[in-house]
């Protein structure tokens, strides 16, 4: 194969990027970056090398930022990211190559997506109509034909993220340093022992899903209710909270963010199963 595309999927879009991404490339493989992360050092094999993930806390997740340090390049000859997001600003590409500059590579090609979002804390959150998702879908397909080609003749192309809908304040120079201490959140979150702030009400019936879904593997059933393991860091893709079939996993309200979860509905992207999710897992 030529072709790698690596992704990380909590709730879908980014497998939906990825799986019609390879459609239009011959001989691409799709492949699950959690699926590798036990691994010391992670051997890619193709001349092509692509992340598709979706945008957390401003920048790239955190398993993608732990993948890509495993990652091995020397085969490589151009590799490209695509970002899925809501509409908050993105700085993950920054990130990505300041961890590819240590291997002596860097992004040749980097493109966002606008998605229907699923961190349902977020007191401006909502589902998105299927009008809205098939609208979403329709340009996607259409910038996926145009970005096929661009990595068919290798070429460099940077997109630029100007069209964020949502903004982290609004006064500007404020939105900067909100974004800025986000950021550097986000690259601390794994010294400082990830996030545990899930937890299930009593509408909870102990299906299991969210074990099943969980891509850290932070969810153990406990005599038929969720425990999420301190010890175990959180990869925060928030598939537990959107895949819960009764609507019972909640999320606690932290210093200076409350939660809105109990009034909000839940977003998994309408092609993507917990199956789907769950596979990812999966050596």
């Amino acid at each position: 194969m030529s072709t790698e595309i690596y992704y990380f999927s909590g709730t879908g879009n980014s497998l939906f990027v990825a799986k019609e991404l390879q459609k239009r490339i011959p001989d691409a493989a799709v492949i699950p970056i959690v699926s590798l992360l036990n691994n010391e050092v992670i051997q890619t094999h193709g001349k092509i090398i692509g992340f598709v993930f979706p945008e957390h806390a401003l920048t790239i997740p955190v398993a993608v930022r732990k993948f890509i340090q495993k990652l091995e390049l020397e085969q490589s000859e151009y590799i490209f990211a695509i970002a899925t997001r809501w509409g908050t600003v993105f700085h993950g590409f920054e990130k990505i190559n300041q961890l590819l500059k240590k291997k002596n590579k860097r992004l040749n090609s980097q493109f966002i997506f606008e998605m229907g979002g699923n961190d349902a804390r977020n007191v401006i959150f909502t589902v998105p109509s299927e009008s809205d998702i098939r609208s979403k879908e329709k340009v996607i397909l259409e910038k996926l034909d145009t970005i096929k080609d661009i990595i068919a003749m290798k070429a460099d192309s940077h997109e630029k993220d100007t069209k964020h809908t949502i903004k982290s304040a609004s006064n500007p120079l404020l939105g900067y340093f909100i974004e800025k201490i986000v950021v550097l959140g986000m690259d601390m979150v794994e010294y400082l022992g990830g996030v545990n702030y899930f937890y299930s009400d009593n509408k909870c019936n102990g299906c299991g899903v969210c074990e099943k879904v969980c891509l850290s593997k932070k969810v153990k059933m406990v005599n038929k209710k969720p425990v999420w393991q301190k010890e175990t860091l959180c990869y925060m893709c928030y598939a537990c909270l959107n895949y819960c079939p009764k609507k019972s996993i909640q999320i606690r309200d932290i210093p200076g963010v409350k939660s809105y979860t109990e009034q909000n509905g839940r977003y998994p992207h309408p092609y993507a199963k917990a199956n789907d999710i769950s596979v990812q897992k999966e050596i």
